[in-house]
């Protein structure tokens, strides 16, 4: 009702990282990711498709985190970067900076790092 079209997470999971696996090395998808495992890595999406992640509550990025839309309720260590939408849950602890174009961040939420606002894209005149 009050947000964009382009603000809704994509409810389809293309991809899911159980509670027991853990990655060492970057990981590129695209459509929907939900991680509740661990990853040390980067995790980005190309930039031909725009992506959401879901990290839940257990899960663990030790990495920069690049996608469209982002659902953070665990913990990075790394910068993140969203061009589209971050959510921030309450348990969520991001230590490292943030980029966003639309944040929403609920109270328990912690980021220890730079909020830095994207904006609009300035027109060539």
């Amino acid at each position: 009702m009050f947000f964009k079209k382009s603000n809704r997470v994509q409810n389809s999971i293309d991809t899911l990282i159980g509670a027991d696996t853990r990655i060492d090395g970057n990981v590129f998808f695209s459509g929907g990711l939900r991680v509740d495992g661990a990853i040390k890595g980067d995790v980005t999406e190309p930039n031909a498709s725009p992506s959401t992640l879901i990290l839940s509550e257990s899960g663990r990025i030790e990495g920069a985190v690049i996608a469209s839309k982002v659902v953070i309720n665990g913990k990075v260590i790394g910068s993140v970067k969203a061009s589209q939408f971050v959510e921030l849950q309450a348990k969520s602890s991001i230590t490292g900076d943030l980029y966003y174009k639309s944040l929403e961040m609920h109270t328990g939420a912690v980021v220890e790092g730079r909020l830095v606002y994207l904006g609009e894209p300035e027109a060539d005149e």
